[in-house]
């Protein structure tokens, strides 16, 4: 396989999938079929025999104003392995109060404190300082990563991790490039404009992604001079208190950055109806981000940006190269166990390569490797908890009850845990709720279509936009397709690229704005128009 910069690690490319050689991070996570049969076996046995994680939690409290504190109530909520569904740790459980709190301490920090008042230079060296450190403890965090949320280790450890480091590289080179215009007027006017930070930025992230979404969200907002309250998903709060406590060590003044674990009709609500927060972001559902919307329009009219759901299409062209194809769609599928809002979650198979690429996908799907995450080889871990492993096997139910084709998988895999077997439904129609809905599981359904015209109208006909994928060799066939999808982003023979300048974000119900590259600036930034006359100018 063809090496990758660093910045796309989490890609599988047609140039990769057609190549060999290095030692790719792909083929470290064992693609191939040739993985040892007993991690495929996953049995109650095989759980016995679970990996032991090489790191402790020693962060479970908030942290408010450069300090980890318990919550104001002194409750705690479980954390759990996905892999058992037993507890691993018992973690502060903010709500209202403890949002104040956070806010109040960032408030001041940008009010009085030195962080928007240190010259971006300074700002850029510490988020250097703390990429370095997150270096450091790389294998630590990636083990905690996978405990807390099932994802394959070397996954976490050899892309996810280098992704987060490299975003605060890419947002600690903006941070002394942030600047406003000159503008010229009619009459006898200075004008120039102010780049100025926004505030007090209240941050709610998912839990699919806790460390690489934890940096797009922390990277722009720290760089552009903003603090942040952050509240962390009730599933997977440890990661983020780990990289907060790296953060201080690097020289963040408190209270720049908070931390809030907790529920979200309990302290995502609060922090979403806050008055003192300037400036809200939020990824996960489109549901949550309507009441999320709503919450932040009731109370101060703050802006919000938003990243939410998808439904992608991934278009398998009658020029493909089948094999090709179908492992391109298998990861652009499967990939974090379909935990992905930008899953390739329906395959249109052309009906000239439709037989042909069903066959080869069910036998991909059944060659996937199920099983411990920190286990080598291993592809695929449990799904996050068991409220999202039962709306799993929900919809696979539903697909068969509605005359959807079930080629392999379809029920849970092993006996302990939130595993499920990798699952490919053929003969799907547009109707159908595993067709509209957004499953978040290792469920592929695949269609056919006939022409062009058709796959862009059934592509299109949804209520998301998030991203799409197309497999072909034709460049003509490439630009119509990559203009007509309605989707923010379209990767044309390759999915998941995700390098740190490149922008992300939905249209239609798949969100607001945009995060990633320059244009995540603007989240973050105010402008402000500044007007002076001028006496005998010499020049207008």
């Amino acid at each position: 396989m063809a090496a990758r910069r660093l910045s796309s690690l989490l890609s599988r490319s047609l140039a990769a999938s057609s190549s060999s050689g290095s030692a790719s991070l792909l083929s470290s996570l064992g693609r191939s079929s040739g993985c040892g049969k007993s991690i495929h076996r996953f049995s109650t046995a095989a759980a016995e025999e679970l990996i032991i994680p090489p790191v402790q939690i020693n962060y479970t409290q908030n942290l408010i104003n450069g300090q980890f504190v318990d919550a104001v109530s002194g409750k705690t909520f479980p954390t759990y392995d996905p892999r058992t569904g037993e507890v691993i740790a018992h973690v502060a459980e903010g709500d209202a109060e403890d949002i104040n709190l956070a806010v109040a301490a960032a408030r001041k920090a940008f009010d009085e404190g030195p962080w928007p008042r240190m010259t971006a230079y300074e700002r850029s060296r510490i988020l250097l300082r703390f990429a370095d450190l997150v270096e450091k403890h790389n294998d630590e965090l990636a083990a905690l990563e996978t405990w807390n949320n099932g994802k394959p280790y070397e996954q976490a450890a050899k892309s996810e991790l280098p992704l987060l480091i490299r975003l605060f590289h890419y947002y600690a080179g903006w941070a002394d490039k942030i600047h406003g215009l000159t503008v010229p007027a009619d009459g006898d006017y200075h004008v120039q404009t102010l780049h100025e930070p926004i505030g007090v930025a209240g941050q709610i992230i998912p839990w699919n992604f806790p460390l690489v979404m934890f940096a797009w969200k922390v990277g722009p907002a720290l760089a552009c001079g903003n603090t942040i309250v952050l509240k962390t998903a009730e599933q997977t709060p440890l990661t983020a208190l780990f990289v907060a406590k790296l953060f201080h060590e690097a020289g963040l003044p408190p209270g720049v950055l908070n931390i809030v674990s907790g529920y979200g009709p309990t302290a995502g609500a609060a922090l979403a109806s806050h008055m003192d927060v300037d400036k809200l972001a939020f990824t996960g559902s489109t549901d949550t981000g309507k009441i999320v919307l709503e919450l932040a329009a009731r109370s101060n009219l703050k802006p919000v940006t938003l990243e939410l759901g998808g439904k992608s299409p991934f278009i398998v062209c009658e020029d493909a190269d089948v094999d090709k194809a179908v492992e391109l769609a298998h990861f652009a599928l499967f990939f974090n166990q379909g935990q992905c809002c930008c899953a390739g979650s329906r395959t249109y198979v052309h009906e000239r390569v439709h037989d042909e690429f069903i066959e080869k996908a069910k036998a991909r799907a059944v060659r996937r490797v199920v099983g411990d995450p920190f286990k080598k080889g291993v592809e695929q871990g449990p799904q996050i908890d068991s409220e999202q492993f039962e709306k799993v096997l929900r919809y696979i139910r539903s697909g068969i009850k509605s005359n959807a084709t079930l080629e392999c998988g379809g029920d849970r895999f092993g006996s302990k845990g939130y595993f499920i077997q990798p699952t490919v439904f053929s003969n799907v129609q547009d109707d159908m709720l595993i067709a509209q809905d957004e499953i978040f599981g290792p469920v592929q359904s695949i269609f056919k279509f006939k022409d062009l015209d058709e796959v862009i109208r059934r592509a299109n006909a949804t209520r998301y936009g998030l991203a799409a994928g197309v497999f072909t060799k034709n460049l003509d066939t490439a630009n119509t397709l990559t203009r007509a999808l309605r989707a923010g982003t379209v990767w044309v023979n390759c999915f998941d690229v995700f390098d740190a300048a490149i922008p992300f974000g939905g249209y239609k119900m798949s969100g607001i704005g945009r995060e990633k590259g320059i244009y995540s600036l603007n989240n973050y930034l105010q402008v402000k128009a500044v007007i002076t006359p001028l006496k005998k100018a010499a020049w207008l």
